[in-house]
């Protein structure tokens, strides 16, 4: 989500280790997902196959959700994608269950924003580039290597058949 950008800079002005350096604006749909080593063609497909069942969307960030350290930024009307990647993968927890069996869809913005004068900044400072708007396109599937997060490969929504 390149248009959310902005989100992610200007937390990073105030303090750059709060935002994940390397890891563009984005929502998880399924996050931890199958690891690269188990992951199967039949994942993949299943990927593929998702993304191409739901229409590329255009998209109102316009609501900061927070938590102890963290300030996002939710997405809802990507809800119905992330609830479809759960459904098809039901062992896999969101988030290792930390924030529920069906957290909020968001972008994060900022992690590690324990010092509450900080996090007032990092929450007035989005939220001063709130109503956003942008588009979801596509699915990317990205892997943990040891240098770091990787596309291993993009989807089109309401795209069927594109490998």
């Amino acid at each position: 989500m390149p248009d959310a950008a902005p989100l992610l800079d200007a937390a990073w002005r105030i303090d750059p280790a709060l935002v994940r350096h390397g890891v563009p604006a984005h929502v998880s749909l399924l996050y931890p997902f199958v690891p690269e080593s188990a992951l199967t063609g039949q994942d993949e497909k299943g990927v593929r196959s998702l993304a191409a069942s739901f229409p590329a969307a255009d998209l109102l960030l316009e609501e900061l959700v927070t938590a102890s350290g963290f300030v996002g930024v939710t997405v809802p009307q990507l809800q119905p994608i992330v609830d479809a990647f759960h459904t098809q993968w039901p062992g896999l927890r969101p988030y290792g269950g930390r924030f529920g069996t069906r957290p909020a869809t968001h972008v994060t913005v900022a992690m590690g924003a324990d010092n509450p004068t900080t996090s007032a900044q990092v929450r007035t400072a989005v939220g001063s580039l709130l109503p956003l708007r942008t588009r979801a396109a596509a699915v990317q599937l990205v892997v943990l290597t040891e240098e770091g997060w990787r596309p291993r490969f993009t989807a089109p929504l309401g795209v069927p058949g594109r490998p």
